[in-house]
């Protein structure tokens, strides 16, 4: 859902949330019931927090330089920590 700014000419500017791409070009005020029409303006980007920005920045970069692997990644921290568990020494042995 994505929120659009509308303009009644009586009690100016409120907001509607509507589906991307699914806002119309005019809208009812929800104080006088006039017609109201949208209002273009710049995404509220400052209103998203600093994790979210920077997960959107990092899938951003990967697009242009993918983290490549170069080696195999260790086994052995995978094994220390499964022995970590205080279950796994009474577990069944083969």
């Amino acid at each position: 859902m994505a929120t659009y700014g509308y303009r009644c000419p009586r009690d100016g500017d409120f907001d509607l949330r509507f589906p991307i791409g699914e806002a119309a070009p005019a809208a009812r005020c929800p104080v006088c019931r006039g017609e109201a029409v949208r209002v273009i303006s710049a995404p509220r980007l400052a209103a998203m927090s600093r994790r979210l920005v920077g997960a959107i920045d990092r899938a951003a970069r990967t697009a242009e330089t993918p983290e490549v692997v170069t080696r195999i990644p260790d086994r052995r921290g995978a094994r220390s920590r499964a022995a970590a568990h205080p279950g796994y020494p009474r577990l069944p042995r083969p």
